[in-house]
């Protein structure tokens, strides 16, 4: 739990990474942990959106620009009334974040959670209910960009146990280390 008075060295946390990677039970947990909202970006897709990613047709950039916008205005509307918030957002592109951190303007931290694409599918096709088929993986995971040392960012493998992906999230924030010790964790 974060203490009265613990910093962290960013406001909004998003985790991000491809479907199926474990970004919504992260960032649930530690939205948990850290006494603060969860925003869980899947629920500020449209209906088009929706619609289009459940009939197996990949969003392209101008349909993501709406929903990032709301997303980051969210954030953003969080981070004020409760000075830290946690997203769930797949975050894939380089501009895409820029477009969340200029939504938020706050400092914002990116998680990125990696597996192996035969792992991915696997999780991805044990959740029916979910509008994200599995014959879309291929198309996220062929835009993904992995943040790099201008972006405050930690990767992690999403293999691990959700508790030690937050105790990992945590040292890391509270530390606020620099890029290269980042690629280490």
């Amino acid at each position: 739990m974060r203490q009265r008075g613990e910093q962290l060295s960013a406001q909004a946390i998003v985790i991000m990474g491809v479907s199926g990677c474990g970004k919504s039970t992260l960032a649930s947990l530690l939205a948990q942990q850290l006494a603060c909202p969860f925003l869980e970006g899947d629920a500020f897709h449209s209906d088009a959106n929706v619609a289009k990613m459940r009939g197996g047709e990949p969003l392209t950039d101008a349909d993501r620009w709406p929903w990032l916008d709301m997303l980051g205005g969210a954030i953003a509307a969080a981070v004020q009334a409760e000075g830290v918030a946690i997203a769930a957002c797949s975050a894939l592109k380089h501009v895409y974040r820029d477009r969340l951190r200029a939504a938020i303007g706050r400092p914002t931290a990116f998680v990125l959670l990696e597996t192996e694409r035969e792992e991915l599918l696997r999780r991805l096709n044990s959740r029916p209910a979910h509008y994200m088929p599995g014959s879309l993986l291929d198309s996220q995971l062929a835009i993904l960009e992995r943040p790099d040392s201008s972006e405050q960012s930690l990767t992690l493998d999403s293999m691990l146990p959700p508790s030690e992906l937050a105790r990992r999230t945590l040292e890391w924030l509270a530390i606020g280390r620099t890029t290269a010790e980042r690629k280490s964790a």
